[in-house]
């Protein structure tokens, strides 16, 4: 009897160990519930609780709950939160602007050399988070960004004409210019307060997201689709060196492995993502604008001329240029 209720004791302190050891991680998103990324991460979640054998429980966090995007890389980089996988924050690092440089990829093959496993920006912005003692998992394509507009477009395939259209831009400084090199007028508004200006007609649109994006947070608004190609939207999936740190080597390789393959899909679909976003809102009666090849190299011509000397300014000359040189290799 006596050595019954040792054993039963034994099992019960190893069950309470066992549990001990499990490892709850939350990870953050910007999109609200039932969006494409949240419900591939709720997959990713799965995986990973199933590679570990239940050690590690990602929890997803939609809508930015756990912060606005800067708020939450700042969080991760000190441990008080885990995960996300989201926009990199160019405010903690002027550097990380090089991943919405304007005008960097010009379409779907490019963007996989320049920003996919082993390209010259995904490994840069590998090294910029490691220096704010976060690694990055894995790198997440959005789309290629365009313009959104509450109005009818003007003279969208002609960056020379100043159309007189003012649009929402992010508070980053390549988006403030790219908008003014396309000849609208930029207005840089936080993202909470972008749906209310356009609303009520203090911006007439939207520029530094894509259809995705626009569908997710703006269909209500959108009247014009510019599909112009802005800049190519990647996230990236990070988790605070901290919280890798306390898994055990054999869960911490499960979380890279179930990561990648999170990636390596993504890479599969997110370009027919991008179409069907773009079909979306054509089926809510925004106008789609097809841009010609012409019209868009023009584009991206006056953006590189006169966008990227100042960004490189802001970010290092020297080290951006070596940056972009690669690109163009």
């Amino acid at each position: 009897m006596k050595r019954m209720m040792i054993t039963a004791a034994t099992g019960a302190l190893m069950a309470l160990s066992t549990t001990a050891m499990a490892a709850d991680l939350k990870m953050s998103h910007v999109r609200p519930q039932g969006t494409t990324i949240d419900v591939e991460l709720n997959a990713f979640a799965a995986a990973v609780g199933e590679a570990t054998g239940g050690d590690v429980n990602v929890k997803i966090y939609a809508a930015s709950a756990l912060g606005d995007y800067t708020t939450v890389q700042e969080r991760i980089s000190v441990g008080a939160v885990d995960m996300a996988t989201q926009p990199a924050a160019a405010a903690a690092d002027r550097k990380m602007q090089i991943s919405s440089f304007p005008y960097l990829a010009g379409n779907w093959d490019q963007a996989r050399e320049i920003y996919g496993p082993g390209g010259v920006v995904r490994e840069t912005m590998d090294g910029l988070y490691a220096k704010q003692d976060i690694t990055m998992l894995a790198a997440y394509p959005v789309y290629f960004g365009g313009i959104a507009l509450n109005t009818d477009a003007v003279s969208p395939g002609d960056p020379s004409v100043d159309n007189g259209i003012k649009v929402r831009v992010p508070g980053i400084k390549s988006f403030q210019l790219t908008g003014d090199a396309l000849g609208y007028i930029p207005a840089p508004i936080p993202f909470s307060e972008a749906f209310t200006a356009v609303q009520t007609g203090v911006v007439d649109g939207v520029i530094g997201s894509g259809a995705e994006g626009y569908y997710a947070s703006f269909r209500d608004v959108t009247k014009t689709y510019i599909p112009a190609n802005t800049h190519f939207e990647v996230w990236y999936m990070i988790i605070s060196n901290e919280s890798l740190a306390s898994l055990d080597a054999e869960d911490q390789d499960a979380l890279k492995t179930a990561a990648a393959e999170f990636e390596t899909t993504r890479w599969t679909v997110a370009e027919a993502d991008q179409k069907a976003n773009e079909q979306k809102l054509a089926d809510l009666g925004a106008t789609i604008v097809s841009l010609s090849d012409a019209e868009l190299a023009a584009m991206s011509a006056k953006v590189q001329a006169e966008v990227w000397p100042v960004v490189l300014e802001d970010v290092g000359v020297e080290w951006g240029q070596a940056i972009l040189d690669k690109v163009s290799e």
